[in-house]
């Protein structure tokens, strides 16, 4: 019988090419958004990938999402978080508003999600979660406190519940992007991007289907050994 894998921020970018990566592999997907209904419907009728619409950042949201997930498709054996995004500026000019919705949004995200399917995961003997990190966790990046905080805050997230987890027949891994040819990326300024693709050593973008090529490789059955670990995927950008 297929799993089922949720997938957050599923609709557009990372998260799109996931969720169709996991669905031309046999998966049975749940794409989760925020709140684009236009686009999510227009994803779900070109793909043919069930839509769930809640705030992940909220608890109470996700408990809710993943018992209608449940109802409808069946128990989550598969957890992307991928939902993230960037409110950036230095630290002299950051509000606690854009720290508290980065940090809410991007790595709160994980505990609400991952509290609310860990308990059938355990009783099931099986689960596979994978979380996107992001280079900017690993090397810092200068105007992104919030979101190199919330990064790299994922980072030990997921070694911390890969212990907890192994004994029970879960992995728990990350994957951190590098740069990669997105929405966010594109809207960076050309002059600032041009900058930042010198310093890529393989001289281009990343393309999302790259990046959901290692998540259907930690996620698949048969790959049980790996857990605690981070994939860097970012063309050599940064290497530690």
């Amino acid at each position: 019988m297929a799993r089922v894998a949720v997938v957050t921020g599923g609709t557009r970018g990372i998260g799109e090419a996931i969720s169709v990566a996991l669905k031309a592999a046999g998966y049975i997907v749940a794409a989760n958004y925020a709140g684009n209904d236009e686009r999510a419907k227009e994803f779900s009728a070109r793909t043919g990938i069930a839509v769930f619409k809640f705030d992940v950042s909220d608890f109470e949201a996700c408990k809710a999402g993943i018992e209608k997930v449940t109802a409808e498709l069946g128990p989550v054996d598969v957890l992307i978080n991928n939902a993230g995004i960037t409110r950036d500026g230095v630290m002299h000019r950051m509000t606690y508003q854009q720290w508290e919705e980065v940090i809410h949004t991007n790595l709160s995200s994980c505990f609400n999600m991952c509290r609310n399917v860990i308990d059938g995961m355990r009783e099931r003997g099986f689960g596979r979660i994978v979380n996107i990190g992001s280079v900017n966790g690993q090397a810092g990046q200068y105007g992104q406190v919030n979101y190199a905080a919330a990064k790299s805050g994922i980072h030990g997230f997921t070694k911390a519940l890969a212990q907890e987890s192994a004994a029970k027949g879960i992995t728990v891994n990350a994957i951190a992007p590098g740069y990669i040819d997105t929405d966010m990326v594109r809207a960076v300024p050309a002059h600032v991007l041009e900058k930042i693709v010198a310093r890529i050593p393989v001289g281009r973008l990343g393309r999302a289907d790259e990046i959901a090529k290692a998540v259907l490789y930690l996620v698949d059955d048969e790959n049980g050994f790996m857990t605690g670990s981070t994939l860097s995927v970012n063309g050599g950008q940064h290497m530690y």
